[in-house]
């Protein structure tokens, strides 16, 4: 039965890829993918990574349509950096538990509680909360802007209390001030899953991304020496896709939504990478299914929009993020 179905099945993915294709070019568009798109999804994508460098793509585009095969707040980013282009999000309820734990009220209320400090935002956050902030980062360069902000500048990180975590450990300020969100995939993957599978694989790298639940605990075990220190590496998913092409690890535990494991094992394909929760999935980033990206790229559905003041006020907060790297410090 699988020799007959297989072809047919093959025959079938080959059709819609090229449908995809004829559609993308006939709209002008781009398609931008996040890693923990469906493998489809990613295959297909003219660009697949992380939120900043997908940002960074998006702002330099010069089709007149962005797809954003992601979440909603990713799109919302898209368009504050191309406002002239169409932006399409192929689901509009592909929305983000981390984004919809603070609101714009909530950010207002904390700023009056600390009016002189610089406001980081993880790019995981509506165009609203952007716009109230003073600038954005992703988890690949979270403890960069941090680091340049003037040490004397308190700093209210938002809105992941584990990522957060990670940047005030790791920048040693204790004026760095953190909002108690999460992402409820990522918060999911616990010290004890950790432990279990590292316990059963001992030779095994460790990638563990710094929104993770068990992200502190991790860097503590390596420590103490319950975890292989020089194995155990906290990383943005850029950094797991980089060090996957250079590891000589024959086996790789992965703590992050497991659609990153397709990129990964794409990467460096004499590895084995396996999730330390295979429950990791997100169902947002999972509702960019086919048959949605073909309806979207067919019917031009759905257009993501963003006012002209709360876009213009966000984008110096983007901005601030895709120019990290540059001289000049924030805050002065």
């Amino acid at each position: 039965m699988t020799t007959t179905t297989q072809p047919a099945t093959d025959r079938s993915r080959a059709r819609w890829a090229a449908e995809i294709r004829r559609l993308t070019a006939k709209r002008d568009a781009v398609i931008l993918a996040h890693n923990y798109q469906l493998p489809e999804i990613q295959d297909v994508a003219d660009h697949v990574g992380d939120s900043l460098a997908l940002s960074r793509i998006a702002a330099a585009s010069t089709a007149s349509t962005i797809v954003f095969a992601g979440v909603y707040f990713m799109a919302e980013t898209a368009k504050i950096l191309a406002p002239d282009k169409t932006v399409l999000i192929p689901d509009p309820m592909a929305g983000c538990s981390l984004a919809d734990s603070i609101d714009v009220d909530q950010l207002r209320a904390w700023k009056s509680e600390h009016p002189d400090a610089v406001v980081v935002a993880y790019v995981n956050t509506s165009a609203a909360v952007k716009a109230e902030s003073d600038l954005c980062c992703t988890s690949a360069n979270a403890i960069e802007v941090v680091e340049r902000i003037p040490r004397d500048r308190a700093v209210l990180f938002l809105p992941d209390q584990f990522l957060g975590a990670h940047v005030k450990r790791a920048t040693g300020r204790a004026n760095l001030h953190v909002w108690l969100g999460e992402c409820h995939v990522h918060a999911e993957i616990s010290p004890q899953d950790l432990r279990e599978k590292a316990e059963a694989a001992p030779e095994s790298e460790l990638f563990i991304h710094p929104e993770c639940g068990c992200a502190t605990a991790a860097l503590w075990l390596a420590g103490t020496g319950d975890l292989p220190g020089e194995r155990t590496h906290v990383l943005a998913t850029s950094g797991m896709l980089d060090r996957a092409r250079t590891t000589t690890a024959s086996s790789v535990l992965v703590a992050t939504e497991t659609g990153m494991l397709h990129q990964l094992r794409r990467a460096n394909p004499s590895v084995r990478f396996e999730p330390v929760n295979d429950r990791a999935q997100c169902p947002y980033m999972k509702l960019t299914t086919p048959e949605v990206l073909h309806r979207c790229l067919r019917d031009g559905t759905t257009e993501v929009r963003v006012e002209p003041d709360v876009a213009a006020r966000a984008r110096r907060a983007v901005d601030a993020m895709i120019a990290v790297g540059t001289p000049s410090r924030v805050g002065e």
